[in-house]
């Protein structure tokens, strides 16, 4: 699949969810494959709506069985990494956070993850399509333990 395909198809599971796009934000959904080139099993399609100093507004979309490998939002400039709530709004997720272990979301469930905590999500049979709200996000410091991953 290239990477238009997979926004095409990822702006699709966002008007399914009820999520109304404009053409440019169509345009903006970003693809990453993290380098792998395994974009079908490991990846995810976001689209940021605000990334300020302090806030960060991003809707995730997640193909079946997709996986957004382990990381972490590490402390950056004295402050303590990202926060980042999960919100699923369509499908189900399965998200597992170091120290919580793993839970399933489904349309209507939440969950906040602490700053600079390990974590990885994956998308269910139907895949997923997940609203993040956070403060800052930093994609390029995230870390992840795969040293193969590029962000």
């Amino acid at each position: 699949m290239t990477h238009e395909e997979a926004r095409e198809r990822a702006a699709a599971a966002l008007e399914r969810a009820g999520i109304v796009l404009t053409e440019r934000e169509r345009a903006e959904i970003e693809v990453a494959d993290f380098g792998l080139g395994e974009l079908e099993r490991t990846g995810l399609q976001l689209l940021v709506y605000v990334n300020t100093e302090r806030v960060c507004a991003k809707e995730l979309v997640l193909f079946p069985n997709q996986l957004c490998p382990e990381h972490r939002h590490p402390p950056v400039d004295g402050e303590p990494g990202k926060e980042e709530t999960f919100r699923c709004r369509a499908g189900s997720v399965l998200l597992h956070v170091d120290g919580h272990g793993e839970m399933w979301l489904h349309p209507g469930d939440q969950f906040t993850i602490p700053p600079d905590t390990l974590h990885w999500f994956r998308a269910g049979d139907d895949g997923a399509v997940v609203s993040e709200f956070s403060t800052r996000s930093r994609d390029e410091t995230d870390v992840f333990t795969d040293p193969r991953i590029v962000r």
